[in-house]
C-alpha cells in the first residue's frame, strides 16, 4: 500500500482508538513484585548479553594468537588455560602479539567481573522468586531464573481470560494450514517472542528426561508426529500448565491480602 496510508504511527493511533472504545479490555494494574522480577531478569539479560559479546572479541583474539584457532565454546575458566600457555614468538610480530595477550588478559577480567555481577544478581532473583511463593518453580524444567522471567513477560494473569488466549499470545496455539482433505498445523510466528523461548527452554528440560513432558513428547513421536510437531504439542501442553500455575499464585496472594 502506498499513498502514505500506511504507517507505524497511524497503525498505533487506529489500535489506541479501538481500545478506548472497546469496554471489555482488562485493565492494566501495577504489581510491585512482577515490577521487580522484571527490572532483576531485563538487568540480567543486558549483563549476560554483554558478557557474550566480550567472550566473542576475546574468542577473536584467541584466534590470532593460537594457530588454527580455538574450536568450541569459551569460558573464563578455558580462556584462562589457553592464555597460560601462548608465548610471543621472538620475530618481527612479537610486539603486535604482546598487545594481542594484554587485550585477551584485559576481556578475560572483564568476563570475570561479569560472571560474578550475574551471579550476585542471580542470588537477588532466586530470594524475590523465594519469597514470592510462586509454584512455577514446581514444573519441571523451571527453575528461579527461568520463573522470574516468565513471570515479568506475563505481567497480571488477569488479562488472559482462558489458557487459549494464554497460549494465542505465547506464540504456541498451532495455525492450521489445510489444504483439501490434510489437516496440517504449523508454527504461529505471532506472540510474545520472548514468552514463546521461555516455553521452548522448558520443553527442551522435560523432552531430555522421562518424566509427564518426555513421556509425552515420546508418545507423540510414536503417533508419527515429526520432532517439529511433537515439540508444538509439547510447548501448548507446557502453556497450560504456567498458566494454571500462574492463576494459581494470583489466588493465593489474593486470598492472602
Amino acid at each position: 500500500m502506498g499513498n502514505g496510508r500506511k504507517n507505524d504511527e497511524l497503525d498505533a493511533t487506529f489500535a489506541a482508538l479501538a481500545a478506548w472504545r472497546n469496554g471489555h479490555l482488562a485493565r492494566v494494574r501495577p504489581d510491585d513484585r512482577i515490577d521487580v522480577l522484571r527490572l532483576l531478569s531485563e538487568r540480567r539479560e543486558d549483563l549476560v548479553s554483554e558478557r557474550t559479546r566480550v567472550l566473542n572479541r576475546l574468542h577473536g583474539l584467541l584466534r590470532e594468537l593460537i594457530p588454527g584457532g580455538v574450536p568450541g565454546r569459551l569460558s573464563a575458566e578455558r580462556a584462562s588455560r589457553i592464555l597460560r600457555s601462548v608465548r610471543p614468538r621472538r620475530d618481527s610480530h612479537s610486539s603486535a602479539e604482546s598487545v594481542r595477550r594484554q587485550l585477551a588478559s584485559e576481556l578475560l577480567r572483564d568476563v570475570r567481573a561479569l560472571n560474578r555481577r550475574i551471579a550476585d544478581l542471580d542470588a537477588r532473583i532466586r530470594e524475590v522468586v523465594e519469597v514470592s511463593g510462586t509454584a512455577l518453580t514446581d514444573i519441571f524444567g523451571i527453575g528461579p531464573i527461568l520463573a522470574a522471567k516468565i513471570i515479568a513477560l506475563v505481567g497480571d494473569i488477569r488479562r488472559f481470560p482462558t489458557k487459549g488466549h494464554f497460549a494465542s499470545y505465547a506464540g504456541v496455539a498451532p495455525v492450521e494450514v489445510s489444504s483439501g482433505e490434510v489437516v496440517r498445523h504449523r508454527l504461529s510466528l505471532a506472540g510474545n517472542r520472548h514468552l514463546n523461548h521461555a516455553l521452548h527452554m522448558i520443553a527442551i528440560n522435560q523432552v531430555r528426561y522421562e518424566g509427564k513432558g518426555g513421556v509425552y513428547y515420546r508418545k507423540k513421536i510414536a503417533e508419527g508426529k515429526t520432532h517439529r510437531e511433537a515439540m508444538r504439542c509439547l510447548k501448548r501442553r507446557v502453556s497450560d500448565v504456567v498458566f494454571k500455575r500462574i492463576r494459581a499464585d494470583f489466588e493465593k496472594v489474593r486470598i492472602a491480602v
